[in-house]
């Protein structure tokens, strides 16, 4: 998304807001910019949506947005959308499709997902059990293993 003078100092504005944690006024400067496509904007109305931050919380609409925003390559809405399948929030639980989302997450550098993936690898959590995969991740994410 290509962003005009108008939208960025919303942008900034929203991000501020949220920041501040004045979570109504920054849902209500981010959500237009979400439905336009901005994957950080998209990204913090699912956090707050998630968690009832400045509005009523719901986990589904907050996968639909955490998602919008993983698509594009967001890479802690990728993250976020792994954890709301492995955690079963607006959603089955699905260990598979946590996997995925962290393995995207993952191979960007998020060493929250690194870490995360090494566990399901060691535990055989939503992947096949398999150790060597699992220290290659919490090398990864700057682990000694």
């Amino acid at each position: 998304m290509t962003m005009n003078y108008d939208d960025e100092m919303s942008f900034a504005s929203g991000l501020s807001a949220f920041e501040a944690k004045h979570f109504s006024r920054a849902m209500q400067l981010l959500s237009p910019l979400a439905e336009a496509g901005e994957a950080e904007a998209q990204y913090r109305v699912a956090i707050m949506l998630q968690n009832g931050l400045g509005c009523v919380r719901n986990e589904a609409l907050a996968l639909d947005w955490m998602r919008r925003a993983a698509e594009q390559g967001h890479a802690p809405a990728q993250h976020g959308v792994g954890f709301m399948y492995l955690e079963g929030e607006g959603v089955d639980k699905d260990p598979a499709t946590a996997a995925h989302w962290f393995r995207l997450a993952a191979e960007q550098g998020l060493a929250g997902s690194q870490t995360t993936l090494a566990m399901m690898y060691e535990q055989g959590n939503g992947v096949e059990k398999d150790p060597e995969e699992a220290r290659k991740w919490y090398a990864r994410a700057g682990f000694e293993t």
